[in-house]
């Protein structure tokens, strides 16, 4: 009895495919798509060796970023407080964390959350119980999601509060609506 086997072959794509697939992804890129950008931005970013440029990937980044992208504003905020392709700036690094939650990210909002709690805490801040709210509303957003650490983070949050503060944490939790993109390509 002879059995058929089927063989599947794995074939790399050329050099010249990969070229040209990145040619296209430059070309919707230089005419504002912003997932081409967005797209470029990982490349530069994730790239091995000397291929990682990480001020190319800031510059596709915040391109797709000011078009509303809610994970390039997160990558961006990152870079910032790594400085990596930019100097170090937690202000900046905060500001663009603050849009990608804004705009529904759950890393966003969870980075946005342990920053509020970090401010809850800090005795030399005043505003304490705003910032514990925010935290609690930033973090029960990103568990909502299934974001990694958030739930723990959240009932990390929700130990130190009081009933109102936590009535005011769900408040704001359940009237939050994400940030619409600007752009019509991201979907």
């Amino acid at each position: 009895m002879v059995r058929s086997v089927n063989r599947f072959f794995h074939r790399r794509s050329s050099p010249s495919a990969q070229e040209s697939a990145l040619a296209a992804v430059q070309a919707k890129a230089d005419q504002g798509d912003a997932d081409a950008q967005f797209s470029l931005g990982l490349r530069y970013g994730n790239a091995v060796g000397e291929a990682r440029d990480f001020a190319q990937a800031v510059r596709w980044y915040r391109k797709a970023a000011d078009q509303d992208y809610a994970l390039a504003q997160y990558n961006l905020g990152v870079m910032f407080a790594r400085g990596q392709g930019v100097p170090q700036d937690d202000t900046a690094s905060a500001g663009w964390i603050r849009k990608a939650a804004e705009g529904g990210d759950a890393g966003g909002q969870y980075d946005l959350g342990v920053l509020c709690h970090r401010a809850s805490v800090d005795p030399l801040r005043a505003g304490k119980v705003e910032s514990r709210i925010e935290a609690y509303k930033w973090l029960h957003l990103a568990a909502a999601q299934g974001y990694k650490d958030s739930t723990a983070a959240w009932e990390l949050v929700t130990i130190t509060m009081t009933h109102a503060e936590i009535v005011e944490g769900n408040r704001r939790s359940t009237a939050f609506v994400a940030r619409q993109p600007a752009n019509p390509w991201i979907p």
